[in-house]
């Protein structure tokens, strides 16, 4: 990779503002660095190589990135969330149940022997994603208040179990870094614990802001890429090392200069390029040479809302349920994961990236749904 096309991927990556300008759209930024990958990669005109190492460790970085900060992202520390983890447990339980007998209905039809994957893709939800839509559309109310713990506790549930469900022959290694990244996670948490109440943290937050140290930042990217590397050693997706890392400093308090600091470094650059590379690694002209990929795209994006929808049986407005089914971060760790252990077939990957969009679309439609539906927070006066 040279700067020159480190210029290029920088300058596509802005079509994911420019298609998510329209408020009314409701458009996740990704969407739109995804497709202008898409087009100047294996897919479209080639101009990108996702296999240069540069531009895969660079994407790997933003991998990570992104996964911290929708960690970050989960309110943890909200009361009023602890009080409602029992409703979003059960559905969130009930989901997976219901997307455990969609897999093995997809699995019958289309032979590819991925249950697992698939259970854990239709069970999955996105805070990254579903947490900014609630935001911009200012829903609220019990149902949307008892949606963030079911979202919270399917995305970390399912980051962990990803790992084990798309390379089951390796469950157990699987299975033993996924404890490994999640105690060295637990870990950071105490002492993050332990800096926060002695007060040390304050003190170095307020040498730094004179001075302009941006210590916390470098600090968190320190362990970011610790936790990384223990995740990389034990064979298990970076994506959870990302993710443990943020629910730990959203559990301790995210101090408001570092989330600053993080939006900018991951949004205004290294997020970009993971989608962007992402995007230019799929070879979505594999779909048209197995057609049945893009039924099976489809079938887990429906699916995946049909799962989540399962949520009206516990009296979950419809609208909410189909929020609830918004999906990234999975499908893309499972197309990235699949594409490196080479356990998914030709077209797949491309698959489970159309599975994901189909739900951002729907997701996003509801989100406007439940607005008209009155699902919205009271008005400050």
């Amino acid at each position: 990779m040279s700067f020159t096309m480190l210029a290029v991927v920088v300058a596509i990556g802005l079509i994911g503002p420019l298609l998510a300008l329209p408020r009314g759209w409701h458009i996740p930024i990704v969407l739109g660095e995804l497709v202008a990958g898409v087009v100047l990669g294996k897919t479209g005109f080639g101009y990108l190589t996702a296999s240069d190492p540069r531009f895969t460790f660079l994407a790997d970085i933003g991998f990570g990135l992104v996964m911290f900060v929708a960690g970050t992202h989960v309110p943890v520390r909200d009361a009023s969330l602890r009080r409602a983890i029992r409703p979003g447990l059960l559905r969130a339980v009930l989901t997976g149940v219901v997307a455990t007998g969609l897999a093995f209905a997809l699995n019958a039809i289309f032979g590819t022997g991925h249950v697992a994957l698939y259970a854990v893709l239709m069970a999955s939800s996105s805070a990254a994603l579903i947490l900014p839509i609630v935001d911009s559309l200012g829903l609220g109310g019990r149902s949307v208040v008892e949606l963030l713990p079911q979202v919270a506790i399917a995305d970390a549930a399912c980051i962990v179990a990803l790992p084990l469900a798309i390379d089951p022959p390796h469950a157990g290694r699987a299975a033993l870094g996924a404890v490994a990244v999640i105690a060295a996670g637990v870990v950071v948490f105490f002492l993050l614990n332990r800096l926060e109440r002695s007060g040390l943290r304050q003190r170095a937050h307020k040498v730094s802001e004179d001075r302009r140290f941006a210590l916390e930042l470098r600090v968190s990217l320190m362990v970011l890429f610790a936790l990384a590397g223990l995740a990389t050693a034990t064979h298990v997706s970076i994506m959870l090392a990302g993710f443990v890392l943020g629910l730990a400093v959203a559990a301790v308090g995210e101090p408001r200069r570092l989330a600053r600091q993080l939006f900018a470094l991951t949004e205004g650059f290294l997020g970009p390029v993971f989608f962007v590379w992402l995007g230019a690694s799929l070879d979505l002209r594999e779909l048209g040479t197995k057609p049945a990929f893009i039924g099976l795209g489809a079938a887990l994006g429906v699916g995946a809302v049909i799962s989540h929808l399962s949520g009206k049986l516990t009296r979950q407005p419809l609208s909410i349920g189909a929020l609830a089914s918004a999906q990234l971060g999975v499908p893309v760790a499972a197309a990235t994961v699949g594409t490196t252990l080479h356990v998914l077939q030709p077209g797949e990957p491309s698959a489970l990236i159309l599975g994901a969009l189909i739900t951002i679309a729907i997701s996003a439609a509801a989100g406007g749904i439940a607005v008209r539906h009155g699902l919205t927070a009271p008005k400050r006066q």
